[in-house]
């Protein structure tokens, strides 16, 4: 014990050395971005929020300005705040602001590293991306999807005109059966699927296991290495529970295509037509399964964040509703249901698909780009392997940019006489640079057609029990990805 201890003690004190090198023999008379003042070797660890963090920093920014920074145990966070800020920096200098960090709770221990969102720059990054761009990479491409998206999206109308109060519910069905569809060419069943129960709970593992400053170990690595019977390494078996559920998400349904193929009744799909495609050796195999998940994984939550976002803003702003449900009658009429076709002649539709993403950003940070290799940007340091945040929250909720950002409002991107047409959010809500969301598109085409089809139908309104409306309690959860955390 007495050993273990004076191995931390050495440990520790050869950490804090580094630190004060580091902090010593940076440039001179190039100062850091500007942010709240730290104390010594430990930074702005206290200063660090323990939740929703895109709110603190957006108030950083009020006061330091759209580029600023904080240091944590030595290591330097640059938070951005405004897409300016972010657009010269992640893509006009993508070539050195294009990795990932190494997090060692969610990247390394459970193993989320081999997936798109965590993958290092490199050589295997751009065959993802590749494999991405030719299934899903342009509105054109996802086109080929719209038929079951439609469909499962009619089923979904279904599940809530017979149980509405399992809405929450419905919706994960609903985007796990479209996204497995896409992905596996698997028909979902109709409750409980294990493939959609997995992806649910391995995404919100994925979510806890990235928050930024949630774990120590992700700034003091050598923790992971600590005996899992010293007091504090509880996260080291959190770690193992997690990494047991991704792995069953990347594997059964992967296992499921290869039976179906092998049977020769396997339906065409994102995971057979690379495997068709590639006539894979282990290698290629191996990573063929972590992009078919990558997809799946990251459609499965993201989007259904923006739909229940969705069903909220309805409930909130019922005259939004109706001027939507005014024009989809007058485009479509009673006799059907809106399609892809109609989207065209549905510009308030459209700007309200907009709006759910301005107003309620499903990933309020965007998962920290890293810089390889020292920078000097607009006068400041950036050293190398600096953490680059893009607060998205606070890019879309910057009262310098939309008015009244906090009303849930979709004519600010209508054009009108008088009326100043607001930046798309679009431009800033699936990130920046190389590490833009691949599915934007997918994404897009599936937010828009529920909410398309869920006005057609459906008048959206707030509960009424024994006569007594019940007000919406809106709050929203912590962590990668957000949620609109309600009670209709």
């Amino acid at each position: 014990m007495d050993s273990l201890i004076a191995r931390l003690l050495a440990a520790s004190l050869f950490f804090a050395i580094f630190i004060a090198l580091r902090i010593k023999f940076r440039p001179r008379r190039l100062p850091l971005p500007p942010g709240p003042k730290g104390l010594p070797l430990v930074g702005n660890v206290l200063d660090m929020p323990k939740e929703q963090e895109w709110l603190t920093f957006a108030k950083w920014g009020e006061k330091w300005g759209d580029i600023c920074s904080i240091t944590i145990l030595g290591q330097t966070v640059i938070i951005l705040n405004s897409p300016e800020a972010a657009t010269d920096m992640l893509d006009k200098k993508s070539s050195i602001y294009s990795d990932r960090p190494i997090l060692q709770m969610g990247g390394e221990l459970v193993g989320w590293k081999n997936t798109m969102a965590l993958l290092p720059y490199g050589e295997r990054f751009r065959n993802y991306r590749r494999s991405f761009h030719r299934t899903i990479g342009t509105r054109s491409s996802v086109a080929q999807f719209h038929s079951p998206q439609e469909l499962e999206t009619r089923r979904f109308l279904s599940r809530v005109l017979v149980n509405p109060g399992e809405l929450s519910s419905h919706i994960r069905q609903a985007v796990g059966s479209v996204t497995l569809r896409i992905t596996h060419g698997y028909e979902t069943r109709e409750a409980n699927d294990p493939f959609i129960e997995l992806a649910d709970k391995a995404t919100n593992q994925f979510s806890l296991a990235t928050a930024p400053g949630g774990w120590m170990v992700d700034f003091i690595p050598w923790l992971r290495h600590v005996p899992d019977w010293v007091p504090g390494t509880e996260f080291k078996q959190k770690a193992k529970a997690w990494s047991c559920t991704l792995n069953a998400m990347v594997d059964q349904p992967f296992e499921f295509v290869q039976k179906q193929m092998a049977a020769g009744v396997a339906p065409p799909s994102f995971t057979s037509l690379l495997l068709e495609s590639k006539q894979p050796h282990p290698e290629a195999e191996n990573d063929i399964k972590w992009i078919s998940a990558s997809l799946y994984s990251g459609a499965a939550d993201t989007t259904v964040s923006a739909i229940y976002a969705f069903f909220l803003a309805m409930v909130l702003h019922p005259d939004v509703a109706s001027k939507a449900q005014q024009e989809i009658e007058a485009v479509v009429g009673t006799e059907r249901l809106p399609n892809f076709a109609d989207r065209e002649h549905l510009p308030y539709v459209s700007a309200l698909t907009k709006e759910v993403l301005r107003w309620n950003s499903v990933v309020p940070l965007a998962v920290p780009h890293v810089a390889t290799q020292d920078d000097v940007h607009e006068g400041y340091f950036i050293p190398k392997g600096s953490l680059v945040m893009p607060n998205l929250w606070g890019m879309t909720h910057d009262p310098r940019r939309y008015r009244n950002p906090t009303v849930f409002n979709p004519e600010r991107f209508i054009p009108s006489e008088g009326r100043h047409v607001e930046p798309d959010p679009y431009d800033v809500v699936f990130g920046f640079g190389r590490r833009i969301c691949p599915g934007s598109h997918l994404a897009d085409a599936t937010i828009f057609i529920t909410c398309a089809m869920s006005l057609a139908v459906f008048d959206i309104s707030k509960a009424v029990e024994n006569g007594v409306t019940i007000e919406p309690v809106h709050d929203n959860t912590t962590g990668t990805i957000r949620y609109a955390d309600i009670i209709l």
